[in-house]
């Protein structure tokens, strides 16, 4: 399970259909980075999005925890959610 979100390192990515994550940060439609890569942890089906925001150089982490009540939803449609730029 080394990329269930099925995004390519590396590549820039749109959202395109506005979320929240675990830490219940808003990613509003047009916000864009660069997918770095996802680390799963399965004590607490936490997913962790690493990621390269806004053109800058130092990596941020949202987490998301696919569960029903939280963002199972969005981990297994994330294609919903992002385009490629």
């Amino acid at each position: 399970m080394s990329n269930p979100l099925q995004l390519t390192p590396g590549q820039k990515y749109r959202v395109v259909k506005e979320f929240c994550d675990y830490d219940k940060i808003l990613h509003p439609i047009g916000e864009t980075w660069t997918f770095v890569e996802t680390n799963f942890l399965p004590y607490e089906d936490g997913l962790t999005l690493h990621v390269i925001k806004d053109d800058h150089t130092k990596r941020i982490s949202y987490r998301l925890q696919w569960r029903a009540e939280e963002q199972a939803l969005i981990i297994e449609n994330f294609s919903e959610f992002v385009e490629v730029c």
